[in-house]
Formats: C-alpha cells, structure tokens, sequence
C-alpha cells in the first residue's frame, strides 16, 4: 500500500504558521534571555507576529477551500473566529508589557504559550473534522493549563492551574468519548459527511449515538463555563493572572463556542430539535446561577467571572432556537463581549497595591474623584455589560432576544429581560462605589501605563463604534454563518 501525502498551499497557513514562528522565536530568545528587558522584547515580538497574523487571516476573508484532505477549512466562519482570537491575542499581550514586570512573571515561556493556546483556538474553529478539532482543543487547554499556575508563589495559582487542569482533563475525555461514540456509530468524523449521513436514508438515531451527543454538549459545555458544567470558573478565573483571566473569559469561550456551533449546525442540524429542551434548561439555568450569585460578591473578579458564566447564558439562547440564519447573533454577541470583558479586567489590573492587585469592591470607592478617565472607563464597560444602549452590549442582546421572539421562545426572552435586569444590579453597584461612595480605608495606587491606556482607549471606542454601526457588523456575522445556510 503506497501513502501519498497530501498535497498543501501553504498560502492558506500562513496566519497559523505565524504564530508558530511568532511563538518558537519568543521561545528560543526567552532561553538566553532572563532580564526584565528582554520581556519587554519578546513581548513586542508577539505583538508584531500576532498583528501579521491577523493582516494575513483578514485577506482570507471570502475564500472557501479545503485543504489537507478536508482536515483543515478555511471558510469565513473560521476567519471570522480567527480575526477575534487574534485581536484578544493583541490586547491581552498588550496589557502584559506592563503587568508581567509588576508580578515578577520574567519567564518568555508566558507569550509563547499565550500564542501557542491562540493557534489552538484558530485550529478549532476552522475545521470540519472531529480529530483536528480535538486537536486544537488541547493545544489551547495545555497551553492554558500552565498559564493559571505561573504564579507560582500564589497558592490561589496553584489552586487555579490544579483545579482547571484535573476538571479539563474530565471534560476532555468526556468530549473525546462522545466522538468515539458517535464514530462507532457511524464510522464517519467528517462533520459534513455525518450531517449527510444523518440526511440520508441510511441512518437511525441509536440510544448509543444519542449518549456521543450528550458527551459533545458536556465537553462543550465546561468550555463554555455553561451551568451544570461551570464550578471551576470562579475559581480558576480569581486564581489565574488577571491578564491570562481576561484571555480565558473571551477567548476560550469564542473559540469554544464557535466549534460548537460548527458541530451542532452543521453535523447535528436535523436533530437540534430533540435537543432544544435540554439546551432551554442549560441557558436558563446558566443566565440565572450566574447573575444571581454575582450579586452577592464583594470582590470585583470574582464577580466578572460569575457574569461571564451568565453571558455563556444569552449566547445559548441561540442554540435554544436551532435556527442557523439566526446564529449570526452568537458571533455579533462574542464580538461585543470580547472588548466590553477585557476592558474590565484591564481596569481590574490597574488598581494595585504593593502586594498585588486589590480586586475587592472597597478599592472602587472614589475612583472618580482620583483617577476620572478610569472610572469612566470601568463605567462604559460595566453598562455595556449590563446592556445599555447605545454600547454594543445592548446589541447584542437585543439580536439574541429579538431571535427567540421571533421564533416563539417568549418565556425564554422574558427570562432572558428578567436576568438583564438582575445584572444590572450588580453592575451599577460598582459605578455608585467609584461615583458615590468615600474609601473607608487607603487607597492603593492606580498603575497608570501607556499599553493599559491604549487597551481601554480601544476597547471604549469599539463598543459605541460597534454598538452605533452593529447592522454592518451582523452583516459581517451573517456572510461568516453562510455555511450553515
């Protein structure tokens, strides 16, 4: 038997292979180089890899092949997440010049594995193929996996780095069983061939095929932070360097979600149906947990994870609804969550003290008065959370909920309008602190730097810009989700 490997235009790999050598040149200077310096370089290396990178995949936009016997697609869906991965690669670097020198974090293997997890993400949303999407998968697990932990004097780290990896490891096998269940079924890990499987005549839905099913939605649900699968993340989220927090909350949940999408619409399409029941329970639940106990938490991180457990909670209405020409909401609400988040957490980073950041809701108290453009900042960020208009946030919602009226999911919808409000509590509980409220104790020192000023200048402008112009960006949405119709 003669193996002929297949032929590849590399042409098509160039934002990946980027990254690759982006990664494996941070990698190699990070060995010879320790001094606080030479972060500075390895950091700036990464931005300028991760910025290439992103101007290839933009000129991707509109192309529709597939390459490496169907391992690897490249379509505007898969650009659409790989543009997103690689702006919240930029910010997040961008926020790191500065915060790894302020946590002692000298160790180059930071931004290698921070662009390692990114080419994962890429590698998961632009394939049609069960293997390389596990694949991707755990390119970006390990990577994060280490990432929690680099603070490695902080047991809170530790915690965070044990806690993720031990739960990921589950949620994993839980993902790859499924896949094991449904090949075995049907013998196919093409995700276009099994949709046409399922189409044909051929095929009966078997109590073996439904529980892969089960197993996919589990896997991807812990991805997601979605409630019954969401207990690490408070955790992990409060333990983990906020910088890499920031990166896990929009990134990993894009990416997540957007493979889950592939899967479910384009394998599984034919049989959401019998699955809206369990998917109306999880966002139900997942919007309501996470607001709820975010309302009772005095420390500002821990708080900004349990509201991205419930944001994991709108997106899911989507999937409630099992109408493809609706899912451009889902990729229109990551766009808008992933500025609004990281804008957040770089305010969390910035209130400092000398032993490290002070993430409780005190250190608030009177930021206007100290420091006004922060405040402001923080202010825009949590309303569009809440879902003020005219910031994107509200956008977003508004197209998840419009969708489910639109196909009948009313009590869905009022829940959805019920779960806003409630967070709304919560938000505006963090602006009356830096409004309204006198510290009761000193301050710490806000550690102002260009690269955070730059981030919140950013993130601030994409959400009017996104929230005033969303019909352009729904349009760009809806070209990516073309591959569903």
């Amino acid at each position: 038997m003669v193996f002929t490997l297949p032929e590849i235009n590399f042409g098509w790999l160039l934002p990946e292979i980027t990254v690759s050598l982006t990664a494996i040149v941070v990698l190699l200077l990070s060995v010879f180089f320790r001094q606080e310096r030479a972060m500075t370089l390895v950091g700036t290396i990464s931005l300028i890899g991760s910025g290439v990178a992103l101007l290839f995949t933009w000129n991707l936009w509109g192309a529709r092949v597939d390459i490496m016997n169907s391992l690897y697609t490249i379509d505007n869906f898969g650009t659409f997440f790989k543009i997103l991965s690689l702006i919240i690669t930029l910010l997040v670097t961008l926020v790191s010049l500065k915060y790894v020198k302020r946590e002692g974090l000298i160790k180059g293997e930071y931004y290698t594995l921070v662009l390692l997890s990114t080419l994962g993400m890429m590698v998961m949303v632009s394939t049609n193929h069960f293997i390389t999407l596990f694949i991707g998968l755990e390119l970006m697990s390990i990577g994060l996996y280490v990432l929690c932990g680099l603070l490695g004097e902080n047991v809170r780290a530790v915690e965070a780095s044990l806690k993720y990896f031990l739960l990921g490891a589950f949620a994993t096998a839980f993902l790859l069983y499924g896949i094991a269940l449904n090949y075995n079924t049907t013998g196919i890990l093409d995700v276009r061939e099994l949709a046409r499987f399922i189409n044909s005549g051929e095929f009966s839905l078997t109590p073996l095929f439904m529980a892969g099913m089960a197993l996919l939605i589990v896997g991807f649900g812990f991805k997601t932070a979605s409630v019954p699968f969401h207990m690490w993340t408070p955790d992990v989220y409060e333990g983990s360097p906020t910088a890499i927090t920031a990166y896990m909350a929009t990134g990993v949940k894009a990416a997540a979600f957007g493979a889950f999408l592939r899967v479910f619409y384009v394998a599984f399409s034919a049989l959401l149906a019998g699955w809206s029941s369990i998917l109306w329970l999880m966002a139900f639940l997942t919007m309501t947990v996470g607001n709820v106990i975010a309302l009772v938490q005095d420390d500002v991180k821990r708080m900004l994870a349990y509201s991205s457990i419930a944001h994991a909670g709108y997106i899911l209405i989507t999937f409630v609804i099992g109408d493809p020409s609706l899912s451009s909401s889902i990729l229109f609400y990551c766009l808008a969550y992933t500025f609004m988040n990281i804008g957040a957490f770089t305010v969390v980073i910035m209130l400092s003290k000398r032993e490290g950041e002070d993430t409780s809701l005190e250190a608030y108290a009177g930021l206007a008065g100290r420091h006004p453009l922060v405040a402001l900042s923080m202010a825009i960020f949590l309303l569009s959370l809440a879902g003020v208009p005219p910031l994107a946030g509200f956008m977003a919602k508004f197209y998840v909920l419009a969708a489910a009226i639109k196909k009948g999911y009313y009590g869905l919808a009022i829940i959805g309008v019920l779960n806003s409000v409630v967070a709304a509590y919560y938000y505006l509980r963090v602006i009356m602190y830096m409004y309204f409220k006198e510290g009761e104790r000193e301050q710490g020192r806000v550690d102002i730097s260009a690269s955070y000023s730059l981030v919140l200048f950013v993130s601030t402008a994409a959400l009017f810009y996104i929230g005033i112009f969303s019909r352009d960006f729904l349009l760009l949405a809806g070209e990516a989700v073309g591959i569903f119709l």
